[in-house]
């Protein structure tokens, strides 16, 4: 007969309200807030500075790095992986077997989903498992994820196809000089493509970002209207 876990009430540095449940053992790191009705799984690592929104679960032995958002009504399933900086969207669909069906359990052979650091999956969107989802790339809103997806695409539709690039500051590049050199609007970063793949020149893909360059200062539509 199986047991319920133990449950954690409290940890060190960080938030737990009193309506979510945080099972034992699981590592969570300083800063993070954990918010109404979540469930917190047996053997999950959630690093620093993260945010749990409303009636987020996470997985039995899921890892999530360091200042991860996951807005409300998301479940990270047993398989996924998600590096630092990810922005998880409201209600967006992650899963862990591509064939699911009542009767056969696949428990022992869930998909490995990976979410590379700094990608953002906008509201509603679906990532079908077994993918690797690259570093700053963009999944817009509703779009349906089936393939591997590079550093800094912009990933639109159902079927999801790249449409562009995005800035780490989450811009539409464009307008390339002669060294196919493209600015990001907001941040002044350069990116160009290299080897098949875009990369920032003045930033490596690792390092944080600068702390003037950390807070926005102006709407997404002001940068649009010019």
């Amino acid at each position: 007969m199986s047991q319920t876990p133990e449950r954690i009430r409290e940890l060190p540095g960080v938030t737990i309200h009193p309506s979510a449940w945080v099972d034992a053992p699981c590592e969570i790191g300083p800063g993070t807030r954990i918010w109404h009705f979540c469930h917190v799984q047996p053997h999950a690592r959630i690093g620093r500075n993260c945010v749990l929104g409303q009636n987020v679960n996470v997985g039995d032995g899921v890892q999530i790095g360091d200042n991860v958002k996951i807005q409300n009504n998301v479940s990270i399933y047993t398989g996924c992986e998600v590096e630092a900086d990810v922005f998880l969207g409201p209600s967006c669909v992650l899963t862990n077997v591509t064939n699911p069906r009542s009767q056969v359990s696949r428990k022992r052979v869930y998909e490995s989903t990976l979410f590379r650091r700094g990608a953002t999956v906008g509201a509603n969107a679906t990532i079908v498992c077994g993918v690797t989802l690259g570093r700053y790339c963009f999944i817009g809103a509703g779009a349906v994820v089936t393939r591997d997806v590079p550093d800094y695409a912009l990933i639109l539709g159902n079927p999801g196809r790249q449409r562009g690039w995005m800035s780490r500051h989450g811009h539409v590049l464009k307008g390339e000089d002669g060294e196919g050199v493209m600015t990001c609007p907001e941040s002044g970063l350069r990116y160009q493509l290299q080897g098949g793949g875009l990369r920032c020149l003045d930033l490596s893909e690792e390092e944080a970002l600068p702390e003037g360059l950390k807070e926005g200062t102006r709407p997404y539509p002001a940068f649009r209207s010019g």
